[in-house]
């Protein structure tokens, strides 16, 4: 999603307004998680956030969970998928710790390219990246506002957007075969993750964007 349009114009503004208003007289790093479905537009509000913002971006699909099989995906509940699903301990040890402390980060990211070893399981890429320290850090992805990070957010921002835009949103960029496997697998997880975990209540700022 990369259309600019009143609506994600006007998001854009009052994010970056949110930021800007907890930036004043701050003098440390703040962290701000976009978050949201599969499809709604975290990618892009976090390239224009950094843009507005001077911001690094922080990917949370880097931190897809390792040593995991799909059929172990397929066996587990909801809840154990969005249990799962992140490697939260090394992202918040390797990278959100560094970059909070004004610190360069450097990690080895989930990749699908990497391939998987003889037991199924997915394993990180080889390359290597590295992260700037910036005033704003933006944690973007599915989960991205998860309790165990909630002490080191200081903006969450919850991109909402009916599931017949995302699914449309993703069926343009993805494969047809890759989308069922990834709809039966995930789509019952982010919707316990967004109506018992993380429910819009409990972010600081909700933007709606309905096309």
């Amino acid at each position: 999603m990369d259309a600019f349009t009143p609506q994600t114009e006007a998001a854009r503004a009052a994010i970056s307004a949110a930021i800007r208003q907890r930036l004043h007289g701050q003098t440390s790093p703040m962290l701000v998680s976009i978050d949201g479905g599969s499809g709604s537009g975290k990618s892009t509000f976090a390239r224009w956030i950094a843009e507005d913002h001077d911001a690094t971006i922080v990917h949370g699909d880097d931190f897809f969970a390792t040593r995991i099989s799909d059929a172990a995906w397929d066996s587990w509940s909801p809840e154990q998928r969005i249990a799962e699903a992140i490697d939260w301990r090394r992202l918040r040890h390797e990278v959100l710790a560094p970059l909070l402390a004004g610190k360069a980060a450097s990690y080895h990211p989930f990749d699908f390219e990497a391939g998987v070893d003889a037991q199924g399981a997915y394993v990180l890429a080889n390359r290597l990246v590295t992260l700037r320290p910036a005033p704003v850090i933006v944690l973007e992805g599915a989960y991205s506002s998860r309790p165990e990070l909630s002490d080191l957010i200081e903006l969450s921002v919850l991109l909402d957007v009916p599931p017949s835009v995302r699914h449309r949103r993703l069926a343009d960029r993805e494969e047809a075969a890759f989308l069922e496997a990834w709809h039966r697998r995930w789509d019952a997880a982010e919707e316990h993750y967004l109506r018992r975990v993380r429910p819009p209540s409990g972010f600081d700022l909700v933007v709606k964007i309905d096309s």
